[in-house]
């Protein structure tokens, strides 16, 4: 069994899914090679499951025609069963190779379907994006597979090095700074929450934003940005909530990383968290958007250890039951091996 993944993302959860996925497989005996853009904080991590090709994919541009003519010498030498793309870019890339299997793995509700035209069959993370797909008369093989996180226990970077005191409560978001993420949401509902501590971990275009934000609802003092981390999970690690503020979500990595950290998580219902999680079993959900609600939420974590510990355990039971690295990793074999996830 060959595998081709084609990821032209950039940094952000489904980046990390992607490495975790390719790990998960190398350590299951199957050969990949991957075709991504260079300068990737994770290259590193992907190098350790197969070779790394380098390219980069504009659409208007001559380097679309040296990368197809790559594409294809790569093809050539290589013989792949199986070509996977990953999101937009590289699923409008995926050669009309018919010797492989041309599967493209959707990480949010498509607009329209014309980047698929190659594509044998698309993997959606969760069933309503797979119900968007049909709408538009997909008739070609369709899946639903979702994450899995590979986050474990770690040692948590110190809260000195985030000027927070160590006996602060410490609120967590991590992911992408864009609009659709909610961290503004996040930031308002902190302004409603004496002596906690707001850790961001991550970045993106929303940053500038985001800081102003801050000083002007009179936060600086208690809220921290603490960049692209590339082991993000020791700051979740010292964390003493994860949240998730999202607008729209289909179903990230970051919906399965507190849980798997051990911190109680409170998430909006947005689309993927409504889906995996349970309202006061798992997690305490809120109204995207909604900062009170959010404000509310945190609020009541810090009050009850108890509640906090029963999120946890939560959590940690639908991990095991709906999201586990053995079950999705043997869902993509099966697709791999026969073009379906059916036993």
């Amino acid at each position: 069994m060959k595998v081709l993944h084609i990821h032209f993302g950039k940094e952000g959860g489904a980046e990390r899914f992607f490495v975790n996925l390719a790990s998960s497989l190398h350590e299951r005996g199957i050969e990949q090679r991957m075709l991504i853009r260079p300068g990737r904080t994770w290259q590193k991590d992907l190098e350790r499951c197969g070779k790394v090709y380098l390219g980069i994919f504009r659409r208007i541009s001559l380097s679309r025609f040296w990368l197809s003519f790559r594409m294809w010498r790569i093809l050539r030498e290589y013989q792949p069963d199986v070509i996977m793309t990953w999101q937009l870019r590289a699923s409008r890339f995926m050669p009309d190779y018919k010797k492989a299997r041309r599967i493209s793995r959707l990480g949010d509700y498509p607009e329209h379907l014309g980047y698929y035209r190659n594509s044998e069959i698309l993997v959606c993370l969760t069933p309503d994006v797979a119900e968007r797909v049909r709408s538009f008369g997909w008739k070609r093989g369709l899946e639903v597979i979702t994450n899995f996180t590979r986050a474990a226990p770690v040692s948590p970077v110190s809260r000195e090095s985030l000027q927070t005191p160590a006996d602060a409560f410490v609120v967590l978001g991590l992911g992408r700074f864009v609009p659709r993420k909610g961290f503004d949401t996040l930031i308002r509902a902190m302004s409603k929450v004496d002596n906690a501590y707001l850790w961001l971990v991550g970045d993106g275009p929303e940053r500038e934003n985001l800081e102003r934000l801050v000083d002007e609802l009179g936060l600086r003092s208690r809220v921290r940005f603490a960049g692209w981390q590339t082991n993000a999970y020791a700051y979740i690690a010292a964390a003493d909530v994860f949240a998730i503020a999202s607008r729209h979500e289909p179903l990230g990595n970051v919906c399965l990383e507190g849980w798997a950290a051990g911190k109680p998580t409170v998430s909006s219902r947005a689309e993927g968290p409504s889906w995996a999680m349970t309202n006061e079993a798992d997690a305490l959900m809120y109204d995207p958007g909604d900062h009170d609600g959010l404000a509310t939420a945190i609020r009541r974590l810090m009050d009850d250890p108890a509640l906090r510990q029963r999120l946890v355990d939560g959590g940690h039971r639908t991990l095991q039951e709906r999201f586990s690295e053995k079950a999705i990793t043997d869902a993509y074999i099966r697709l791999f091996e026969t073009g379906s996830t059916a036993s």
